[in-house]
């Protein structure tokens, strides 16, 4: 297996989750204030939420091979397919939108800094986790000894 990785520094972890909530909050907000039809702002909220929850199981699952970990190939493909998809339907969308171009910038921009910073926070969690003590497993009651 690979060496142990060093918890990451306070710093790192602090810049990590601040770019998540910056990158979050600025396209939340920026949607918040859109002169878009309601169905239009749905469209590009989803997109965020699948964008970082298709980023976040990426990560995880290209770590998992790292480590040694199983991954099926079916959950890894998934994983690259729709973190993918979800940067093409943004894509798509800001192409065919009636947005100004900095409109258009500032929604991709904090988009890709929403996806970047929740790998990082997923780094950082699992990295962190790694470095503590393994917690001693329960016996299960209903399993023969």
């Amino acid at each position: 297996m690979n060496a142990p990785l060093a918890k990451p520094s306070n710093a790192f972890v602090a810049a990590s989750w601040s770019a998540l909530l910056a990158g979050m909050v600025a396209f939340i907000v920026g949607l918040w204030n859109a002169q878009m039809l309601l169905n239009e702002k749905g469209y590009y909220f989803t997109i965020l939420m699948y964008g970082l929850f298709s980023a976040i199981s990426l990560q995880k699952s290209v770590r998992d091979q790292l480590d040694g970990i199983p991954v099926t190939s079916i959950y890894y493909g998934l994983s690259w397919f729709s973190t993918i998809l979800s940067i093409a339907l943004l894509t798509v969308g800001l192409w065919n939108a009636t947005l100004t171009l900095s409109e258009k910038g500032f929604y991709a921009m904090s988009f890709l800094l929403s996806l970047f910073a929740a790998i990082a926070v997923q780094k950082n969690t699992r990295d962190a986790r790694a470095e503590q003590p393994a917690e001693p497993k329960l016996q299960n009651q209903y399993t023969e000894n």
